[in-house]
């Protein structure tokens, strides 16, 4: 059975949440933290989107955002994307890095 889609239109306002595979510690490192920060903020950019607050926490990360041109999707498959591969890269690992989808 498929997924649900989400519902994006333009102008909304989301609370994002997700956290490590396994509830694995992703973020237990300062650097790490900064390179999501970056990630983060390279992603609202790209994307239009509005950020009113973030807090990364040592295993997952909730976002408040807005999206005024109704492009969570695709901002958010950006964002989770290249994070995962840049810190694969470094780490030289592969595999998930997040628990399934963003709620």
């Amino acid at each position: 059975m498929a997924r649900k889609l989400r519902l994006e239109f333009p102008g909304a306002c989301y609370h994002i949440i997700n956290r490590g595979n396994y509830r694995a510690d992703i973020f237990r490192t300062e650097g790490a933290q900064a390179a999501f920060e970056g990630c983060v903020f390279e992603a609202c950019v790209k994307s239009g989107w509005l950020l009113h607050a973030f807090v990364i926490m040592s295993n997952h990360y909730h976002l408040a955002l807005e999206t005024p041109a109704g492009n969570l999707v695709a901002g958010m498959q950006w964002l989770q994307a290249t994070f995962a591969n840049r810190f694969n890269k470094l780490r030289g690992e592969r595999g998930h890095l997040f628990q399934g989808r963003y709620r």
